[in-house]
């Protein structure tokens, strides 16, 4: 191993620890029977009990799975939808102008973008609550699924479709039968990639959501405003659990939907 690989390799170790050294160290201390982050007194479940035992909050990670699943969903929908029509503009100064337009919500501040859905849902008269979250969630989530899906579009051959037209296929056959196969891994990554940008918004859903209604995220924000709990780590670590589980389990989907695209390859 070179300099420059070891170099590389110590720059990784310590980016990864600054970014995982917080989690691990709130993972920690929601085993602390002491109650506190100071001194670890003891090994126990009851800070997760607790979790499991306060029903409001059961509630809220209900509500927020719902919007999760719901807005990533119809944000996939929309989204390979909005690909496909960037795909088929024909002038590229246009298509060019499509994509700036759909990364813009990307690239800006998730406070400018929650005032402005606050500022609109209140001009056209939508009470704050869970249909301003679902609705604010797809908006953000929407330019994350064509980004994923725009790629494998892009290096999808004509030929392909010119070879379906030549046999007879109908556009409805082309789109289901040779286009939307085609980009599957895009689709999941999309999905998965709203997925988890919904379970972890805060910024936007502070602003558009309502008394009566609530998520995760803005709920361990207001508990933590109250004081320190180590039944908020013991969520925060069932959290983290999750998203690993949807980051794991996109990582085998696309390893999966990889093999038939590598063996094909390699076929002669």
């Amino acid at each position: 191993m070179n300099r420059k690989s070891k170099f590389a390799s110590i720059y990784l170790i310590i980016v990864f620890f600054i970014l995982y050294a917080p989690i691990l160290y709130l993972m920690y201390y929601s085993f602390n029977s002491g109650g506190t982050m100071r001194n670890f007194e003891g090994f126990t479940l009851e800070w997760y009990s607790e979790v499991f035992q306060d029903t409001r909050l059961i509630i809220i990670a209900l509500n927020t799975l719902i919007i999760a699943l719901l807005s990533a969903a119809i944000s996939t929908i929309l989204g390979v939808i909005g690909a496909l029509a960037i795909t088929y503009v024909k002038r590229l100064r246009y298509k060019n102008t499509l994509q700036t337009l759909n990364n813009v919500l990307i690239v800006s501040p998730d406070v400018i973008i929650g005032a402005s859905f606050l500022i609109m849902f209140t001009i056209i008269g939508i009470k704050l609550g869970f249909t301003s979250v679902l609705l604010s969630h797809i908006a953000f989530s929407v330019p994350i699924v064509v980004i994923m899906v725009l790629p494998k579009l892009q290096e999808m051959r004509s030929s392909l479709i010119d070879a379906a037209r030549d046999l007879g296929a109908t556009n409805w056959d082309i789109l289901s039968k040779v286009i939307l196969p085609y980009i599957t891994p895009g689709i999941f990554a999309g999905f998965f990639m709203a997925l988890t940008y919904s379970l972890d918004d805060f910024a936007v859903t502070f602003f558009v959501t309502g008394n009566g209604f609530s998520t995760l995220s803005v709920e361990i924000y207001s508990r933590a405003r109250q004081g320190i709990s180590l039944e908020i780590n013991a969520l925060s670590t069932l959290i983290f659990l999750v998203t690993l589980v949807l980051v794991i389990g996109y990582y085998f989907v696309n390893q999966r939907n990889a093999r038939p695209q590598a063996a094909g390859v390699r076929k002669p």
